[in-house]
């Protein structure tokens, strides 16, 4: 993928820039209890995201998709906000990155993935994580791991139209491998188990069924949730 990513690099820029990944994300318990407070127990896979970014010297995004054969062009400020939902994620990371006090130039950048888009295997959240790890090092801000969950989070809510919880991304910039990690998403607390399926064959399978949380019944599960959540809170305040 590396080789991929930076010959596509080279023609269209020039010379050499950084290279970065992130890696996308199973779950094996837990579904819809991240935005719910509650317990999940995902891990970082080895397939995801790579990128390979320049600093530019401008104020100016150039950002190309190899997976969409696509290219996009932004400037660093809200009234430059693309169109494309793909380019989307990564001016969210900028803006939520600048917002919290960080430092974001110009860059060209080009990016692909091994991990299916929309299979359900947070290809969003691995390319948030990519970036904000990206250009946390490349322009010398001070971020923790953490707070780059909560920019790829905060990009999905305010960028994308999905109000996620931290999960996926969590899983993408803490994951270790041959681990898995206990989350409370309520305090965040984490503990990393060692995954050892030895005498048994975890096998993930690409149904082919594509599904995208931007358009999909997501917020409205959420929603539903927080009702039901509120309910219960009315008439037992200790739940």
């Amino acid at each position: 993928m590396e080789t991929i990513v930076h010959n596509k690099f080279h023609e269209l820029f020039g010379g050499n820039g950084r290279i970065y990944s992130s890696g996308g994300r199973i779950n094996l318990i837990g579904e819809h209890t991240d935005y719910n407070g509650g317990y999940v127990f995902p891990g970082a896979i080895d397939k995801g995201i790579t990128t390979e970014i320049r600093a530019n010297n401008t104020d100016k995004v150039n950002v190309y998709s190899i997976d969409y054969a696509a290219s996009c062009s932004f400037r660093l400020d809200e009234s430059g906000k693309p169109k494309e939902l793909w380019a989307r994620y990564v001016f969210g990371v900028c803006m939520e990155m600048q917002k919290r006090g960080g430092h974001v130039r110009g860059f060209d950048a080009v990016f692909a993935g091994d991990v299916p888009l929309g299979a359900g295997l947070s290809s969003s959240a691995a390319l948030e994580s990519c970036f904000a790890y990206a250009l946390n090092d490349l322009f010398d801000n001070s971020f923790d791991l953490l707070e780059l969950a909560r920019i790829g989070q905060s990009t999905e809510h305010n960028y994308c139209g999905v109000k996620c919880g931290i999960m996926d991304q969590f899983a993408s910039c803490f994951g270790h491998k041959g681990q898995l990690i206990r989350l409370n998403c309520k305090t965040l607390e984490h503990k990393y188990y060692p995954f050892d399926p030895t005498g048994y064959n975890l096998v993930l399978v690409d149904s082919c069924v594509k599904h995208s949380l931007a358009s999909s019944a997501y917020n409205l599960r959420r929603a539903s949730c927080e009702r039901a959540s509120a309910a219960i809170h009315a008439i037992h305040p200790e739940v």
